[in-house]
């Protein structure tokens, strides 16, 4: 019989920071099962290859959702990380702490521990911040680069478009002044993609006392009554128990924890039968209180060189990637997302309600279903887009069978309450702002599509519904708070109900962060780390 201490199932955002910090003092054996492979291509590791995975199914899941009647019927294309690193090994790498007032929320929501100024420690013992001079303050594995010195330099037309609306900027979003105009920080170090498989799990597979294994589907958590003992996974064909003496911590993400738990008996009862599932803990709200970041892009033609320049014409790649070879720097080096930032859509409010991307880059003639940046449209363009920041709407994700290799079901139940849709509208009316801009009127050669500057409140709002998609942040499937009636884990990310389980990722969020969710999971995974280790 194999055994480890703590099993861990899923390398992703949050596994890999577990791995690091549970094997750190010697004294414990950690396994982390990850469905994927390693990553074989060079496009994980290239910053801009995030154009190439996106529909990669070497490395993405690439889940639906179902339909939607508020968006016109439409189901949305929801990739997740199939790979070593998981979702932070394909995404946009883009790094945002979230707002202050998101963990207060947390807090108030039953988190008890998670406010801003415990987490904001969190946050500083993950990472280390490089400036574009190569100075770094911190000592945390994570790479957080200012890339604002390379950016593309017809970003300055949106910096431009802020000053003349009035609307703050900030050197950094993640410091002191959160809200404002700025150049998105990245993970990257040495212009290679700096996710947590590569700044936790890389180092701690170097000691004895952790081992990884790829290519592992597992179907479920074995229980001796309800204490959680073991991991059933196939491995190569072969069935077989995996056994945790102390814990078995799903980090499988916000798609795949409920439905693990759910496949073990720990779910809504009533739909467990349904499937054949004999509960163990009838829980609810295993699988609700889904949120995630819908949003939308305006694209314009440009009156001058964009990315598009750069990248189309097969001379132009050719450079890129002989800058890059030679000096780990230009456009192969950053992220699509380079400028944006967060911002109130009317003075009054006290938080930001939006947050707003601006790529030097479009890619509307690339082929449907590729999305390819590294293939970007033949003409200068630019995007502008947003989402609101905290929506108030809520979905599910559930099993659709007794079966781990069946597709999940996804309801987001998107714009389901009026405040999602009056957010909707305030966002595309300060996206209309920006767009009259007299910066911005003199970078537009035409607009691709309706026109954003002429669309009424009622046309934004009928336009989102047509056009937008998940901005690929869920989170909240097995929220956090104080008892199993309103929450699947307690603020010790414990399961409720049983014993030697707990769920550590962006399901466990009470609320959706303000930003990309990316650093608040590696920021939960680390304090998380710190609370095993403490009961243990």
């Amino acid at each position: 019989m194999r055994e480890y201490d703590y099993i861990i199932v899923g390398a992703g955002s949050a596994g890999c920071v577990l791995a690091e910090r549970l094997s750190a003092n010697g004294r414990h054996s950690v396994l982390v099962l990850e469905a994927g492979g390693t990553p074989r291509k060079p496009w994980v590791a290239l910053p801009l290859g995030y154009g190439k995975t996106f529909y990669d199914p070497a490395v993405n899941w690439k889940y639906q959702s179902e339909p939607e009647e508020a968006l016109g019927g439409r189901s949305g294309y929801w990739p997740r990380g199939k790979v070593v690193g998981g979702s932070g090994s394909i995404n946009a790498m883009v790094y945002a702490r979230g707002l202050a007032q998101d963990f207060n929320d947390w807090e108030a929501a039953g988190a008890k521990g998670w406010n801003w100024e415990t987490v904001q420690q969190t946050y500083e013992r993950l990472e280390t911040r490089i400036a574009p001079d190569g100075t770094r303050h911190g000592g945390g594995p994570i790479h957080v680069q200012d890339v604002s010195d390379q950016i593309h330099k017809v970003n300055r037309h949106f910096f431009a478009a802020a000053r003349e609306l009035g609307l703050p900027q900030t050197l950094d979003m993640n410091g002191t002044s959160s809200e404002g105009a700025s150049a998105y920080r990245i993970n990257t170090s040495g212009g290679r993609r700096m996710h947590s498989a590569r700044a936790c799990l890389a180092p701690a597979l170097r000691r004895q006392n952790v081992t990884l294994m790829t290519g592992v589907m597992v179907a479920r958590i074995g229980f001796d009554g309800r204490r959680a003992t073991r991991v059933e996974v196939t491995h190569k064909g072969r069935a077989q128990s995996l056994h945790a003496r102390r814990e078995i911590i799903l980090s499988a993400g916000a798609v795949s924890s409920p439905r693990l738990l759910q496949l073990s008996g720990i779910g809504p009862a009533g739909m467990l039968q349904e499937y054949g599932i004999t509960p163990l803990i009838n829980a609810p709200h295993v699988g609700g209180n889904l949120q995630d970041h819908l949003g939308v892009n305006y694209y314009f033609r440009a009156t001058e060189p964009t990315l598009n320049n750069q990248l189309r014409p097969l001379h132009g790649k050719v450079r890129a990637a002989l800058q890059y070879a030679l000096t780990r720097r230009g456009p192969l080096s950053l992220s699509v997302n380079q400028c944006g930032g967060f911002f109130r859509s009317d003075p009054r409010l006290t938080a930001a309600d939006q947050q707003l991307y601006f790529n030097p880059v479009t890619y509307t003639t690339t082929p449907a279903g590729t999305r390819t940046v590294i293939e970007p449209d033949p003409f200068a363009g630019f995007i502008i887009g947003f989402q609101p920041t905290r929506p108030s709407s809520r979905g599910r994700i559930d099993i659709s069978a007794n079966d781990p290799l069946a597709p999940p079901r996804i309801r987001p139940n998107s714009l389901a309450t009026q405040e999602d849709q009056a957010q909707v509208i305030a966002g595309g009316l300060l996206c209309q702002r920006l767009a009259k801009t007299a910066a911005i009127t003199g970078l537009i050669k035409a607009p691709m599509g309706e026109d954003l500057r002429q669309m009424t409140p009622e046309q934004i709002l009928a336009d989102f519904r047509t056009r937008s998609g998940t901005v690929f942040h869920p989170i909240g499937t097995c929220r956090m708070g104080e008892d199993i009636s309103r929450s699947v884990v307690c603020p010790r990310l414990k399961v409720h109900g049983v014993s030697g389980l707990r769920v550590v990722d962006a399901s466990v969020f009470p609320n959706i962060t303000s930003g990309n969710t990316n650093a608040p999971t590696m920021m939960l995974a680390l304090r998380a780390a710190d609370l095993i280790l403490e009961d243990a």
